[in-house]
């Protein structure tokens, strides 16, 4: 730097020619692409429904700031990067996310962090007597949204689904509610319950870490196939998850209600018993190849105490290097329809897809900072909210094109932070983008199926 003012810059030359930067454009917006965002929330109806889910008891003489516009606001910003409440005392500025969020006079500013903090520190029951959260949600409704939109997502009934189930850790540094020591983790976290189809978020649960990892599940399990099997009675329904799920309660469950399961096993010398001879043969595949080796195998098993019947067990006796590797599943599907290998090759490891859908953490699902465990509750929802929103995009707008199975990241980095100058008038709102932009046919073609 040369020269500056306090409304003016030069910095070094260009050749022969100064670079002078001032503050004195139009007003400008890094979330230019959050149109697309508005346009497939328009198309799903999402942010109209989700204000259907909470109570707002203050006075309407009173209110600056509507419920759907403090909703909005919340859930596009976490889409669009924003992970802290303290992020608002600047974006409530932006002019476009005044679009966005439906606000009606684009010169007045956005809620700030305080109001969004009290939007989510909701109590438990009717806030009428709050002096200051006057506004609650209902999980339940918020739950049952969840799967609507998922059952919405689908033209017609599918002939059959996995719901992939699966629990994980949510690291926590404060002295939340609920916080507890992790032995497998290693610190004090949250270990939240997620319910997946595919790209489909059905189940958020926020849980304590004291429990045993399928702890709920069986009743999230109940609610979600009631809900999906009022639309489609006749869809097949697969359970999948990995060895901490597989409990006599959940299994014997889905017994008695149709639904198929595939689960991991834990390793015990019982089951090593079992399979020795298969072991062998995989030792001797090892040695003669100096590769991996796996051989499958498949028995009906029944636990000394815990199973209340034998089951279907696939193992897959594996060496490798150093060492022997073995795997077990327990089934309710036929030897007919999933011989062993298939059913593990191609059906339970197709549950590591469902590892990238953790993708959420980039919409700041573990900002858990919040003293109790309902207002993180809360956090969850949105964050899981701004997934559905980002994930709609993806399947209806982005669908063709080669962001089409993108990460959250690489949609938001490239679609969704274009920077724009936002110019307002009496008839229009202009948004221009700059014609060096590299990705127009994309947005373009996200522009057009969105439209549709």
């Amino acid at each position: 730097m040369t020269e500056c003012n306090q409304s003016q810059f030069e910095f070094e030359a260009h050749f022969s020619r100064r670079v002078v930067a001032e503050f004195s454009g139009e007003r400008l917006t890094t979330e230019g692409g959050a149109l697309l965002l508005r346009a497939a929330d328009r198309k799903m109806g999402l942010l109209r429904r989700v204000v259907r889910c909470f109570r707002d008891a203050r006075d309407p003489q009173r209110i600056e700031h509507e419920l759907s516009e403090m909703l909005a606001q919340r859930i596009y910003g976490l889409a669009l990067g924003y992970e802290d409440l303290n992020d608002h005392e600047q974006l409530r500025q932006d002019p476009l996310l005044g679009v966005l969020v439906g606000k009606k006079e684009l010169g007045e500013p956005l809620a700030g962090k305080s109001t969004l903090n009290r939007l989510e520190l909701t109590p438990v029951g009717s806030p009428c007597a709050e002096r200051y959260n006057k506004i609650s949600y209902s999980p339940e409704a918020l739950d049952e949204l969840l799967v609507d939109l998922f059952l919405e997502a689908h033209r017609q009934a599918p002939r059959e689904i996995v719901l992939d189930l699966d629990a994980t850790d949510t690291p926590l540094h404060g002295r939340q509610e609920a916080r507890f020591f992790h032995g497998y983790y290693g610190h004090y976290c949250y270990l939240p319950l997620y319910v997946f189809c595919g790209d489909h978020l059905l189940c958020v649960r926020l849980r304590p870490s004291n429990i045993d990892a399928s702890a709920g599940s069986l009743e999230e399990v109940q609610r979600i196939v009631r809900q999906i099997r009022a639309q489609w009675p006749k869809t097949r329904i697969i359970l999948r998850a990995d060895s901490g799920f597989c409990r006599e309660e959940l299994l014997a469950w889905c017994e008695n209600n149709a639904v198929d399961y595939v689960f991991g096993f834990a390793r015990n010398q019982r089951l090593r018993r079992i399979i020795g001879r298969a072991l062998q043969q995989a030792k001797q595949e090892h040695r003669r190849t100096g590769k991996a080796a796996r051989v499958f195998c498949e028995f009906a098993y029944r636990t000394k105490k815990s199973w209340s019947r034998a089951r279907r067990v696939i193992a897959k006796a594996e060496q490798i290097e150093g060492k022997e590797n073995p795997r077990y599943l327990v089934t309710s599907l036929g030897q007919e329809d999933w011989p062993a290998q298939k059913l593990y090759e191609q059906l339970y490891c197709a549950r590591g897809e469902m590892e990238n859908r953790k993708e959420q953490l980039s919409l700041f699902a573990d900002r858990m900072s919040t003293e109790a465990l309902r207002s993180n509750q809360l956090r969850l929802y949105f964050s899981s909210l701004a997934y559905v929103l980002v994930e709609a995009l993806r399947r209806l707008g982005l669908v063709g094109t080669e962001w089409a199975e993108a990460q959250v990241d690489t949609i938001r980095l490239r679609l969704l932070k274009i920077a724009a100058q936002v110019r307002i008038t009496a008839r229009r709102i202009w948004i221009r983008f700059s014609r060096a932009y590299p990705w127009q046919n994309v947005f373009a073609a996200a522009c057009t199926a969105l439209r549709c």
